[in-house]
């Protein structure tokens, strides 16, 4: 297993372009990772890497022999953690990315369930509305709507990621009706930043017949969580374009309501994204098939359609 640590904090190293990174992204302190890659060269009889006080650079035997195992390595750990739990149940820490409010709301809530039933798996979750580098950041899945799928990523759909527009019940009593997307014009738009990007992106509403209109809110404000977008109109600030899962909570209780329920915008699908492995670790297949089968028995799909 030494052997084994050891190639895995080589591969991660080589990946980061540092000891530190490579720490951050494996759980461990650099010098730990440090002291697993100079012993794993010791017992090759090779250098791997050349150091310098900035960057990692791999030798001309480190370029060869990460094109040798870094395709492999995943699924030599997901083998020897499967044999590991043969004997029982799966086990091991569950590093799982999620967004933020969607994740307290659809997922933590789940925890008691999946914890009586997979004993052995100690969940590392991380909170984040940004897309995570899976494979290079060493997650076990991500569950996140609109991201870009990377090569060696597989994405299991969930449910559709529409987007609605919402304001507090009480916003426009002192303004005109908002009965057609061109009136939202003389509206006070809530807007979303990209914490990816950076951005505020330009969504295109559309209705059941497929006709497409532009979203013209003004801005009143912007925002880089749609959690708090949710919040500032329910407190009646203005109106906001947001996914259902971060609004459902706010509609069922009414303190938000759906503008224009014939239009909303599709934001693709929300999705389950794991690696694309021929051996997919025990706790990483339970996961993903207690998940899915939640949102299926919930009709989650279903309720979380604008349509």
């Amino acid at each position: 297993m030494e052997t084994l640590n050891g190639i895995d904090c080589f591969v991660r190293s080589a990946e980061a372009g540092s000891f530190a990174e490579a720490a951050r992204r494996l759980g461990l302190t650099p010098a730990a990772v440090g002291k697993n890659v100079a012993k794993l060269e010791a017992d090759m009889g090779v250098r791997l890497f050349l150091r310098s006080t900035r960057r990692l650079t791999l030798t001309e035997d480190g370029e060869r022999f990460l094109a040798e195992v870094g395709d492999g390595l995943a699924s030599i750990k997901a083998a020897v953690a499967n044999m590991g739990s043969a004997a029982g149940q799966p086990a091991g820490t569950l590093k799982v990315s999620m967004g933020v409010t969607f994740g307290m709301d659809y997922l933590v809530p789940l925890l008691g369930e999946f914890l009586a039933l997979y004993p052995g798996i100690t969940p590392d979750w991380h909170f984040d509305n940004r897309q995570v580098d899976l494979i290079g950041q060493g997650f076990d899945a991500a569950i996140g709507g609109g991201f870009e799928l990377p090569p060696g990523v597989i994405a299991r759909e969930l449910a559709p990621a529409h987007r609605i527009l919402v304001a507090a019940p009480h916003y426009l009593d002192d303004k005109p009706p908002v009965e057609q997307p061109e009136d939202l014009a003389n509206c006070d738009g809530i807007l979303i930043r990209s914490p990816q990007t950076g951005r505020i992106r330009s969504w295109p509403l559309r209705n059941r017949a497929n006709e497409q209109r532009p979203v013209s809110l003004k801005t009143r404000m912007t925002l880089s969580d749609p959690g708090a977008a949710c919040l500032a109109a329910s407190l009646g600030q203005g109106i906001a374009l947001v996914s259902l899962p971060h609004a459902a909570a706010y509609l069922r209780d009414g303190r938000l309501l759906r503008l224009l329920p014939d239009w909303y915008v599709d934001g693709g699908s929300l999705c389950l994204y794991f690696p694309a492995q021929k051996i997919l670790p025990a706790k990483t297949r339970v996961f993903i098939d207690f998940v899915v089968e939640h949102f299926r028995r919930a009709k989650l799909k279903d309720s979380l359609s604008a349509v």
